[in-house]
């Protein structure tokens, strides 16, 4: 069995010497070595052997054993570098190359302008309030003082989902949300950016899909002056320092009173011009105080409480601050459009 052990690690070595492919070292291996190799056949006759010969054949069998091993790990480890020296060399780079430019991208107008808007709302110490684009009608009407079949609903028509779901038509509803989460506690001072969506069709000035940032503040003693007053210093961080208001009466059915607020033409400083029509004014939102039956829904008691709101439309206000006269830019994805504002 001596010689069996010598002639099989013989052949075993010198076929292994030849090998240059990774597929055929793994052949001879197993052939070999593996559990069913002619090592294994060949010590299987072991139990044949006197007690005096076992160690010695199995002394034998391991240094066989181990010297095919050697063999073995040490062209495995000469194909593992050829390998690796094969893989650099075909994903080496060419640093001649010239380099390719990437593009710096820029923010959006609309998001620029949100962001705006809300540093300034938070240096008024507001804070920003969210809530479903999805909402119940009870949230988007009924809360906000109109009732089924109010004919101010029609002002606004909408897209339902359900007979109770529709997309929400203006970020009022987060105003309701926020008051009852506050279970009548003040004050609540928060702004509400977010989409809104109404069956419009699209045009240089209407989107079926905007953006507006409505604010609502709600404490005791709050009065129209506060309303006045917090309106004027966002215009003027907003348009410049010499940006006046004005308020006119208007009607909405979630405020009474309910005001439009425009500001002074900041092109031509009130003197009249194209951008506002030769009229000196430049609307851009609506306001007013909160509606005792709206204080009501949201859990607070209008005879203990007050408040104001507002609302106005991104769109709007980023059009006539950067000049743009069609609406339908925001969405074109015309990346010469949204380049234009990389350093504004």
């Amino acid at each position: 069995m001596k010689e069996k052990l010598e002639a099989l690690k013989n052949e075993a070595l010198a076929k292994l010497q030849e090998v240059t492919d990774p597929q055929i070292l793994n052949d001879l291996r197993v052939k070999y070595l593996g559990k069913k190799g002619e090592l294994t056949e060949v010590l299987r006759g072991m139990g044949s052997l006197s007690a005096e010969e076992r160690p010695v054949i199995g002394q034998v069998a391991n240094l066989v054993r181990s010297a095919i091993e050697e063999i073995i790990g040490a062209k495995q480890e000469v194909f593992q570098q050829q390998e690796t020296l094969n893989r650099l060399q075909a994903e080496k780079v060419d640093v001649t190359l010239p380099g390719r430019q990437l593009q710096q991208g820029g923010i959006h107008p609309l998001t620029r302008v949100v962001q705006e808007i809300e540093d300034i709302f938070i240096g008024m110490g507001y804070r920003v309030a969210e809530g479903p684009e999805v909402e119940t009608d009870y949230y988007n009407f009924e809360a906000l003082n109109l009732p089924k079949n109010h004919p101010a609903r029609d002002m606004q028509d909408s897209f339902y989902l359900t007979e109770d779901l529709l997309m929400r038509t203006q970020t009022s509803p987060v105003q309701i949300r926020t008051m009852q989460a506050m279970n009548g506690e003040a004050p609540v001072k928060i702004i509400c950016p977010g989409k809104v969506f109404r069956r419009d069709d699209d045009d240089a000035t209407h989107s079926f899909q905007f953006h507006q940032i409505e604010g609502l503040v709600i404490g005791r003693n709050i009065r129209m002056s506060d309303l006045k007053g917090t309106l004027l210093q966002f215009v003027k961080e907003m348009f410049g320092a010499n940006t006046g208001i004005r308020l006119r009466p208007s009607f909405f059915p979630f405020t009474e009173p309910s005001v439009e607020v425009d500001v002074s033409c900041f092109k031509c400083g009130g003197d009249g011009c194209r951008l506002c029509k030769q009229s000196g004014w430049l609307e851009i939102l609506g306001a007013g105080m909160v509606h005792p039956n709206v204080l009501e829904m949201g859990g607070y008691d209008p005879a203990e409480f007050s408040g104001f709101a507002f609302g106005m439309g991104v769109e709007r206000i980023a059009m006539l601050k950067y000049g743009i006269d069609d609406i339908r830019h925001f969405y074109s994805n015309d990346m010469s459009f949204v380049k234009q504002f990389k350093g504004v």
